[in-house]
Order: C-alpha cells, then structure tokens, then sequence
C-alpha cells in the first residue's frame, strides 16, 4: 500500500523516463490470513510460534484443573463453559458477524475445533488410562501432515512427518504406564477426535480468514459454533448442570477466559501465520504440561524413560519450526558461471 502526499504535485520531467515493468501483484484469496504463512525465517516466525505455544501449554491445565477443582462428572458441562461464553464475550468485544459463505464455514470449523472434539475426548478419557487418551490423540499432527496436501503453498515435507512421528513416541513415554490398558471403542474415540482437530486445522488455514474478521472475531465465530452445539449434546448425556462453588467458579473462569478466548485467538492468529504441520505439532506440549503438573501438584513421579520421553518431544516441537534441509539446501542459488559473459 503507498502513501501519497497531498502537496505534491506532478512537475515535467526533462527527459523521459522508461516505464517501469509491472511487478507481479500478490495474489488475493478469500483471505488475508494466508497471505505470506510460513515465509518468514526461524528467527521471524519464533515470536509467532511462542504465541501460537500458548494455547496448547494452557489446554495442558485442563486436566489438573477438571481433576482438583471442577464438579466430578460433568467434562462436557465444563467443554461448554469454556467454549459458548468465551464466544459470545468474542462477539460483543469484536461486533463482527460472519457475512455470506462464512456463517457455514465458520459453523463447520466451530464444530470439528471444538464441539465435535469435546464429546470425543469425553468418550476417550472415560474408557481408556490418561496416558493412552493423551497419546492417541497426539496423532493429529501426523494426520495433519497428511491433510496439508490440501493447503495452498504446502506441499508433505517427510521432515515433518518423521520428527511427528518421533513426537508422538516420545509423549507415549511420558504418559503411557507399564498397566496401561486398550479399549476399542476408547482408540477409536481418540483417534476421531484427534482426526476432528486435525481436519478442522487444516480446514481453518486452507480457508484463511475474511478480511473483515480480525483474530479475536474469527475465534469468537468459533467458539460460539462449538458452544451451541455441545448445548444439546451436554444436557442429553450429563443432564442438568451441577452445583458451583468457588473453587469451581475459579476452574471455570479458568478454563473459559484463558483456556477458551485467550488461547483460541493466539492459536487462529498462529494457524494463520504459520504453516500448519509447524502448528499442529504444538499440540504435543499439551500432554507434556500436563504430566509436568501431576508430578509438581500431584506428586507423580517422573522416572528417567519418562524424561526422555521429554526430551523427545520437545525435540520434535523444535525441530518441526525449522526448514526442511532438504529444502533449505535447493533454495541455495547455483554458482555464478566462470568465465567471461557472452555477449
């Protein structure tokens, strides 16, 4: 965009001038929050990246929060609370409605980033251990890796993939114990919520964000769409809501302002801004955290496959942030040509 002074004024030139040759303009999408995603260097995307971390490191609370200060028995009643008020404090702040084509999009992510993803984690956690729950669902960055095919400028990097898969051994070696048990149903759960999410992601950086809609808005759309739909589904399976106390009270506001709106828009604002298998593979600190305050709080214990499984995981977040070599290596100009240049 050029600015230009209103004192200026045109004055002849004495001698003409060649014509500039037009410079290719950016592509425009549906979207500005596409635009340049994933351009910038290590250096340029790490405070975007330590943004985007937030969210996943506030999510890694839920369990510990859920466990020592919320109503026993009712995690969709709290998946609400989290998500609808959250919503609706986005769209009184932002007064931005989705306009067109975005009323259906917008229900559809808020459905697969957080409705639809909240019953499945419920069914997972209810029949499988805390540690095979947390290590399945830390399979959405590798189906996320698969998924990026579909995204514009995003081609699979086996990069990527390979330090997922590494990732998600190492979360399996903090979380999963020797009397870890299998359930089915509980797998399935799991890996449907983590397909939700990872659909959703890839969905919500595919269609970018309406130009209209900045960050806490796009959220705010989100939450909401997610909120409605778990109403239904909340009072049908947990029926009517329990008693709130004050330590509730806290755990609520805990898990709606930072856990909800804070977090969701710093996470929106980093799927826009980064690429999405870069994004997807913070999920991992969710677990990570998790195990970290059971061992502070709870007084879990952390035995030395437990820190590998650590340092694994965290060396997979950190290397998913940097170029593929591979790549780094063919974007390399070729030498210049010796000798004299022909005429």
């Amino acid at each position: 965009m050029t600015a230009s002074s209103p004192t200026a004024s045109p004055s002849p030139s004495p001698s003409p001038s060649p014509s500039p040759s037009p410079s290719p303009s950016p592509t425009r999408g549906a979207s500005s929050g596409i635009r340049g995603a994933g351009t910038a260097g290590p250096h340029g995307n790490l405070p975007r990246t330590a943004l985007a971390a937030f969210a996943p490191l506030v999510w890694g609370t839920t369990y510990v929060v859920t466990t020592e200060l919320l109503p026993q028995g009712h995690p969709l009643f709290a998946g609400l609370l989290r998500a609808l008020p959250a919503g609706l404090i986005a769209l009184a702040i932002t007064r931005t409605l989705p306009r067109g084509a975005w009323w259906g999009k917008a229900a559809v992510l808020g459905v697969l980033n957080i409705g639809l993803l909240f019953p499945l984690l419920f069914v997972a956690a209810e029949r499988l251990p805390g540690g095979v729950a947390a290590t399945v669902a830390a399979a959405q960055p590798l189906m996320v890796a698969v998924l990026a095919v579909t995204v514009p400028h995003e081609s699979p990097s086996a990069w990527r993939l390979t330090w997922g898969v590494i990732g998600v051994g190492g979360v399996g070696l903090v979380v999963i114990g020797p009397d870890a048990a299998f359930d089915a149903i509980g797998i399935a759960a799991g890996l449907a919520g983590a397909a939700s999410m990872a659909l959703g992601l890839t969905l919500t950086k595919r269609w970018g964000r309406p130009a209209e809609a900045g960050p806490t808005a796009f959220a705010g759309w989100q939450l909401t769409a997610g909120g409605v739909f778990l109403v239904p589904v909340t009072f049908l399976v947990e029926g009517a809501p329990p008693a709130i106390d004050a330590p509730a009270a806290l755990g609520y506001l805990w898990l709606g302002l930072v856990g909800g709106l804070i977090a969701y828009v710093f996470w929106f604002r980093g799927i826009a801004t980064l690429p999405v298998a870069s994004v997807a593979v913070l999920v991992l600190l969710s677990p990570l955290v998790a195990a970290l305050l059971g061992a502070v709080l709870l007084g879990q214990t952390l035995g030395p496959i437990q820190l590998l499984g650590f340092g694994l995981a965290l060396a997979a977040i950190a290397a998913t942030q940097l170029p593929s070599p591979t790549r780094s290596r063919d974007r390399v100009p070729p030498p210049a040509p010796e000798g004299p240049t022909p005429r």
